[in-house]
């Protein structure tokens, strides 16, 4: 089964759609950057980046509350990003500084934010979905009628734990929903390569957990699925799953020169598939903003994201005495 695509209007006003817009390209600027001062050796160890999935994010947050959770992967920083989290303290963390969301000791995937209730990146795959379960389940102990989001990757679809978390999520009807981000490619391998079934959100029917899949190039279908599975996971209804089916321009990592695809692939995915472009021609053609008006939009954002790159340089480095706090003993 393809992502499905709506056949409605969709039902959104100029100033969300400009929201949508603003929100993806803040993510889009802000990794181009990340990669810069990777590339100039100040993000050390792993740095995974969201170029192309960013309406992922923007969407599914499009349908969260306040006090919803999220928790997610390695590949995080456009999480952050779009459930609120200060561009400065993002980048700040990942160049390892004292100004980080994390006092520079989390890095590029391990940072947290109570206030914004995100509970991190994980760098081992597949092991954030248990948790994104376990938070469920304490919002369920407590009644408060709160979701969370608990994102993963193709690859990490075919974890064990994963299977486990659903079991236990369906047994205690847990208000969790579990956001499959399927890029295509597992770091280098190909779904096709890797997974029994064509649509993987199907696994969830052995559970008794619905899902589907969504076009995950377009905002407006992701947050049209989400409001859904928000309403589904509110109700008491239990577990729901969204296979989101994006697509990611750059490697794996800063570190994988993505051989195993072609360059006409990545190519024709941007030109025709676009998130932020879908967007900006929605805007265009609907009259809800004029060129100037988008590329005032884009020098805000490149002015906020070169704040937020001076504020991580200029942030110092963490003192030796930080080795011994956030520790258990």
């Amino acid at each position: 089964m393809a992502a499905r695509k709506s056949t409605k209007k969709p039902n959104v006003s100029a100033e969300e759609l400009t929201t949508y817009y603003r929100e993806m390209l803040l993510i889009r600027r802000f990794e181009e950057k990340a990669g810069q001062l990777y590339g100039m050796g100040l993000i050390g160890g792993f740095c995974h980046l969201y170029i192309g999935q960013e309406a992922v994010v923007v969407g599914l947050e499009a349908a969260a509350e306040e006090g919803d959770k999220r928790i997610t992967s390695y590949r995080d920083h456009g999480h952050m990003l779009a459930c609120g989290m200060d561009a400065g303290g993002v980048m700040a963390e990942l160049t390892g500084r004292e100004g980080g969301l994390s006092k520079g000791k989390g890095g590029s995937m391990h940072m947290f934010s109570k206030e914004k209730h995100f509970y991190g990146g994980h760098g081992i795959v597949g092991a954030q979905v248990p948790l994104g379960a376990g938070l469920a389940f304490a919002d369920k102990y407590k009644g408060n009628g709160r979701v969370t989001f608990t994102y993963f990757g193709d690859g990490a679809a075919n974890q064990g734990q994963v299977y486990e978390a659903f079991n236990m999520a369906a047994i205690w009807d847990l208000p969790v929903i579990f956001v499959i981000e399927n890029n295509q490619y597992a770091m280098g391998t190909a779904q096709s390569r890797s997974t029994s079934t064509p649509d993987i959100f199907t696994r969830g029917e052995a559970f008794g957990i619905p899902g589907e899949a969504v076009d995950g190039m377009s905002v407006l279908a992701v947050k049209e699925a989400g409001e859904k599975a928000v309403a589904h996971c509110r109700s008491g209804k239990g577990p729901y799953i969204l296979e989101i089916k994006t697509y990611r321009y750059r490697g794996h990592s800063m570190s994988d020169p993505a051989k195993y695809r072609t360059r006409e692939e990545v190519q024709k995915m941007r030109e025709e598939r676009d998130p932020i472009e879908q967007v900006r021609e929605l805007l265009l053609t609907g009259k809800h903003a004029t060129e100037d008006d988008l590329k005032a939009i884009d020098k805000e954002i490149k002015d906020v994201v070169n704040a937020a790159a001076d504020f991580a340089k200029e942030s110092p480095v963490p003192h030796i005495d930080e080795l011994w706090t956030d520790i258990y003993a």
